[in-house]
């Protein structure tokens, strides 16, 4: 009968765990398929990425979903200088410092991996990739992270986080930071 019924579905326009997953019919009845769940909404949250002199020159759209995190950074024209930027998600959602963002503290990295998505012993969990700046000093990226939004080791954990845009590219492997520089923009997540 195992081997029937998957066949027995087909021929009824069903998928195999639909018909598995149907409850027995009464005599006179139709059967209904049980209720497949949804997957839950994603979470959501924007917040603006400013300059070393407090400007907005952008904004951070992250949307956490039940596997990965989204983060989408738009940058407005004349908000970055031209070329590649570090960019990672350090420990501290404080940008009040705007002369330099440290009050950000260092990078999210609950598990003291080493810095750098190309090294062996490594990324920690505030690594992404590189933001690119046009001439005109504008960006927009899409990146993933494994790093939730919420929950245990969340970006808004009770301190918050924050993402850090820095004046040079990331190298992906040496340390501390991949040579990446200055912290330019920040972003608070809380």
């Amino acid at each position: 009968m195992t081997r029937i019924l998957p066949l027995l579905a087909l021929a009824a326009g069903l998928a195999p765990a639909a018909a598995l997953a149907q409850e027995p019919a009464k005599p006179g009845e139709q059967t209904k398929p049980a209720e497949q769940s949804k997957p839950a909404e994603p979470q959501a949250y924007e917040t603006q990425i400013r300059n070393n002199k407090g400007d907005t020159i952008g904004t951070l759209k992250l949307r956490d979903g039940a596997n990965t995190l989204v983060a989408r950074v738009t940058i407005q024209p004349g908000g970055l200088p031209p070329g590649w930027h570090g960019m990672h998600f350090h420990a501290v959602g404080d940008c009040s410092d705007t002369e330099k963002f440290e009050k950000s503290k260092a990078h999210v990295n609950h598990d003291q991996s080493k810095h750098g998505l190309l090294n062996p012993d490594g990324p920690d969990e505030g690594d992404l990739p590189n933001l690119f700046a046009g001439q005109d000093g504008s960006a927009n990226a899409e990146v993933s992270s494994e790093t939730p939004l919420t929950g245990e080791g969340g970006l808004k954990d009770g301190d918050g986080s924050a993402l850090i845009i820095h004046a040079n590219e990331d190298d992906h492997a040496s340390q501390p930071i991949g040579g990446a520089g200055a912290r330019i923009g920040c972003a608070v997540i809380k």
